[in-house]
């Protein structure tokens, strides 16, 4: 169960690292570049579908954050159905 909590806190680290990241400039041979790519495979999928709903609202994305809340709810969805199966 622990393992359980601990992907899902750690796949929320990564939504919030990679919406960090977009407020910085970066260079396209840079380090923080090589990084935002790789967090951009794994994390754009899931804001895709949130993006697909929420839209832009003066020019800031929300959709991290349904995306982040939505996951807690699936996070706790998931720890409450492991421990009653327990």
């Amino acid at each position: 169960m622990r393992l359980t909590e601990s992907l899902f806190n750690f796949y929320s680290l990564l939504v919030l690292v990679y919406c960090l990241l977009s407020w910085f400039p970066r260079r396209q041979d840079g380090l923080i570049s090589d990084l935002a790519a790789v967090l951009a495979s794994i994390v754009e999928p899931y804001l895709s579908i949130f993006r697909r709903v929420i839209p832009p609202i003066g020019g800031m994305d929300f959709s991290p954050v349904a995306a982040i809340i939505v996951l807690k709810l699936v996070e706790q969805i998931v720890l409450t159905t492991m421990m009653s199966m327990a």
